[in-house]
């Protein structure tokens, strides 16, 4: 599905959309004729976000929607609209400025999303005249992030292996003239990434390291993108209950944020020289399965001894940020699935986000607010990073007793990205638990948006 299929240029027989807040409705109403006036109050339509009102005309036909909207409307106030207006086509009238109608046009295409690889869905949409002030190669390329992000984290294990996450990579490489290499099975003992390997070692799909380099300009700064790819986790032998293992074919919901991210990035030939680092496993369950106690070396040499082989995800990372770090970039990012911590802490649909860098936390934020996409910053709290010192290795890979989990995980992380580097770890959940418009239940996209304002900036 082309992510803007519902995005039209053509206005023949379009119907004038006005966005309206509870203010500007009280001024509209009494230019209005008494019967238009009459029905919009009968139909309960007061300007809050997310209503509309469909107004005939004086044959019955729909002459006009009005839609509830604050003054510089937010990116979900008309996201309902392409799934719940008559199938048809809509213009905005009058133009709104170009944050709005941008902002529109991305939720029109956000909100026109449906996963069919298995089953076809019977859900029709209405298309929307782009809007003239939209920032139209924007709403594209966000458009496409969102949707490859969604269709990689939606599909399940079974087709999406190590293997098939690579292939999707490598088609992404191929499409902006990128290149790709994969270190797959045995190679990655002989290439010195041991915990990569260990983690994998029990699937029947090898694991690999997924490597994407893209140069938009030789003098460019280095952007390194680093995504946990656990295309499905049991928990190893510390295995996960029933309700646990449901959903985890998310859990390679950091993988598919780096590659929707790289698209953008590539899509809008920002100056920068990419690279994107996905660890690419399937946490499973054999007589090679490694177990809680075992001690594993990481590429970087510390030894890490296995608290729980339920948080494998920062022993992968560990081995990429360590690579990642090698060549020094002017920016390292890291997206995981990684803590249940911290979804307790936020909740589901706002991603944590740790950096020590002020500056980069603030601009993020910013941006954050400015897009409309929640991120919040957790503090990286040095005083916790002791409680990873028991054992008999340099480290523990958990801390005992659980609390700060989310905290101690970024710490854990934090020992294998090179000092000094500039470097953001978000841990997000990449899935919706319910639908709202524009948000279907399943794979989401988190802080993509926010992100991506911030690398464009940093570039």
């Amino acid at each position: 599905m082309r992510p803007t299929q519902h995005l039209t240029d053509s206005t023949k027989g379009s119907v004038p959309i006005q966005l309206l807040d509870s203010a500007s409705l009280e001024k509209w109403l009494p230019k209005a004729d008494e019967r238009t006036a009459r029905w919009v109050q009968l139909n309960g339509f007061s300007g809050k976000p997310g209503q509309f009102c469909l107004l005939p005309d004086a044959g019955g036909a729909l002459e006009c929607v009005l839609v509830g909207a604050e003054k510089d409307a937010g990116i979900w106030d008309t996201a309902a609209l392409a799934e719940s207006l008559p199938s048809g086509r809509y213009h905005l009238d009058p133009e709104p400025k170009e944050a709005v109608a941008t902002r529109v046009a991305l939720a029109w295409a956000l909100a026109s999303y449906t996963f069919e690889n298995y089953s076809k869905s019977e859900q029709s949409f209405a298309e929307l005249v782009w809007p003239k002030k939209a920032d139209r190669k924007y709403v594209e390329r966000a458009a496409e992030g969102t949707y490859l992000i969604r269709d990689l984290i939606n599909t399940p294990a079974e087709d999406l292996g190590p293997p098939e996450l690579a292939d999707a990579a490598k088609t992404l490489a191929r499409a902006h003239k990128a290149k790709c290499t994969v270190i797959t099975g045995e190679q990655l003992l002989k290439k010195n990434y041991p915990m990569i390997h260990t983690v994998g070692r029990a699937a029947d799909k090898e694991p690999c390291l997924i490597d994407l380099r893209w140069e938009g300009s030789a003098r460019g700064k280095q952007i390194t993108l680093v995504g946990k790819g656990v295309i499905f986790d049991s928990g190893g032998l510390d295995i996960k209950n029933a309700a646990g293992m449901r959903f985890m074919k998310k859990d390679m919901g950091g993988s598919a944020h780096v590659l929707g991210l790289a698209a953008m990035i590539m899509a809008a030939k920002l100056k920068v020289r990419l690279r994107v680092l996905v660890p690419a496993v399937e946490n499973a369950i054999s007589g090679n399965a490694f177990r809680p106690g075992d001690v594993l070396r990481s590429r970087q040499g510390l030894t890490v001894e296995i608290g729980n082989t339920d948080a494998e995800g920062r022993l992968v990372l560990a081995d990429a940020l360590t690579e990642a770090s090698s060549e020094d970039p002017a920016l390292i990012v890291d997206f995981a699935t990684l803590t249940g911590a911290a979804r307790i802490a936020l909740g589901t649909e706002v991603p944590a986000f740790y950096t020590h860098s002020d500056k980069l936390a603030t601009r993020l934020m910013h941006f954050s607010k400015k897009d409309q996409d929640p991120v919040w910053r957790m503090p990286l709290h040095q005083p916790y990073r002791e409680l990873l010192n028991h054992g008999v290795a340099d480290l523990n890979h958990t801390a005992d007793g659980g609390f700060g989990g989310s905290i101690t995980a970024a710490l854990f992380l934090n020992e294998f990205v090179g000092k000094d580097i500039p470097w953001i770890h978000v841990d997000l959940m990449a899935w919706n638990l319910r639908g709202r418009p524009g948000r279907p239940i399943g794979g989401e996209a988190m802080g993509l948006r926010a992100m991506y304002r911030l690398i464009e900036e940093f570039a």
